[in-house]
């Protein structure tokens, strides 16, 4: 080979460098298409009878019980047999496969082998689901999408946000149809708050009412002041406020009953109320009592309000999306019910155990795990709930007070006036101009 060819050779690889570089960072989709998932895929069903047989996925077709004269021996099986696989499949991130299982055997071990994989494939997680009996389903992703998190596309109807993006790396929705009642919980520092603000910037633009509590004296929720219809800032305003909700979800159901539908969305457009979300920010401070008899009362009276929004509010436009550090039975009964009645549910980064256990446990133990393992360092990073019921790691859009407070400042006109909220606020000497 002369010197000419060798330096052509040296310069076309020094240019396909630059290239996939290029391809890599503008179009990494593509990249993956054509160099990280044919290799990855190779590496899968190479690998996969030997990672089956260390993790104690593989099954012997004979018993590891023997009888020899009278004595029954048992011991390891030297045949072990690996479960089928399909050859994997190419997703946007990463690749799938379907592993059909042995008789006898379910997914457990291979939701505990599910780090081992990710090890062995080379990739940055396996998530571990099963579709149906006997089939265990296997999602690899490449790379991790919550390191910079962006958005991904996706329509948006209405009383819906757009909150960021999946570890699967699909766009995380918050679909108030589909899903009415949301809890959100987070330590200081988690991301709550820019959560928080990222769906006020997304329900602004529509035509839905926006009621905040804040019984922090309005500090969070009280940026936003003039896109919200009503704001309560103490626990004795809160009830006010939710006293008026509930009476207007009676009219709700008058009218519905008189036009002879279940819902107000089957009610003629002209005569359809408009949605109400409530966001209710620090739920600990509605529930927690003085020791006074007032305390306790207004306590009292905050949890039978706010349970019956959640088990009623649904097909009549009340929608609840609750915030808080910690959810703990602590706080009392009422705290449990209510949660049973929030379908939809984000966990961020919490102080204790029993917040993780309390927020997910009862939706899948796994979650709670997941959950328990975010770091301080990935903020705004979540373990949310789907439609489907199940879940998924997020991380939502790095959504600023203050891109939150212009985008409530340019659609402060869309506020809608509800005159029985601002006039039971008026009755305790709340005085605030009509949606501010």
């Amino acid at each position: 080979m002369g010197p000419i060819t060798l330096a052509f050779l040296l310069a076309a690889l020094a240019w396909a460098l630059v290239a996939a570089a290029h391809v890599r960072q503008k179009y990494p989709a593509w990249f993956w298409y054509l160099t990280g998932y044919p290799i990855t895929a190779l590496r899968v069903v190479r690998t996969w009878r030997k990672v089956a047989v260390l993790n104690d996925l593989a099954v012997s077709p004979r018993p590891a019980r023997g009888l020899i004269g009278d004595l029954i021996v048992k011991g390891e099986a030297l045949r072990l047999v690996a479960p089928r696989i399909s050859f994997p499949k190419a997703t946007r991130t990463g690749l799938s496969l379907i592993v059909r299982l042995h008789p006898g055997q379910t997914p457990t071990p291979f939701i505990q082998a599910a780090d081992a994989l990710a090890h062995a494939w080379r990739v940055h997680a396996v998530r571990v689901t099963s579709p149906e009996r006997g089939l265990v389903h296997l999602l690899a992703t490449a790379g991790d999408p919550l390191q910079k998190p962006g958005l991904a596309s996706a329509r948006v109807p209405l009383l819906s946000a757009l909150l960021g993006i999946c570890e699967s790396g699909g766009a995380w929705v918050m679909n108030l149809r589909t899903v009415p009642h949301w809890l959100i919980v987070g330590a200081t520092q988690s991301g709550k708050s820019t959560l928080l603000a990222r769906i006020v910037t997304q329900l602004a633009p529509q035509p839905v009412a926006l009621v905040g509590i804040d019984c922090k004296g309005g500090m969070e929720l009280g940026l936003f002041d003039v896109r919200l219809s009503a704001l309560a800032t103490s626990r004795k305003e809160a009830v006010a406020v939710l006293d008026a909700l509930v009476a207007r979800m009676k009219l709700r159901m008058k009218a519905c009953r008189d036009h002879g539908v279940r819902s107000i969305w089957d009610l003629p457009e002209k005569l359809r109320p408009v949605p109400i979300v409530t966001l209710v920010d620090e739920l600990a401070e509605l529930y927690l009592s003085d020791g006074t008899r007032e305390g306790k009362a207004e306590a009292e009276r905050c949890s039978v309000l706010l349970l019956r929004i959640a088990q009623l509010g649904a097909a009549l436009g009340l929608h609840l999306v609750v915030a808080g550090q910690r959810m703990g039975s602590d706080l009392g009964p009422g705290v449990t019910a209510l949660r049973a009645q929030l379908s939809g549910r984000i966990c961020h980064r919490v102080n204790d155990p029993g917040t993780a256990e309390m927020t997910l446990g009862d939706l899948n133990k796994d979650a709670v795990a997941v959950a328990q393992s975010i770091t301080p360092d990935e903020k705004g990073v979540a373990v949310c709930t789907g439609p489907d019921g199940g879940w998924d790691r997020a991380r939502s859009h790095l959504t600023t007070v203050e891109e939150a407070h212009k985008a409530a400042i340019a659609h402060a006109h869309l506020t809608p006036e509800l005159l029985d909220v601002h006039k039971a606020l008026y009755d305790l000497g709340v005085k605030r101009d009509a949606g501010q």
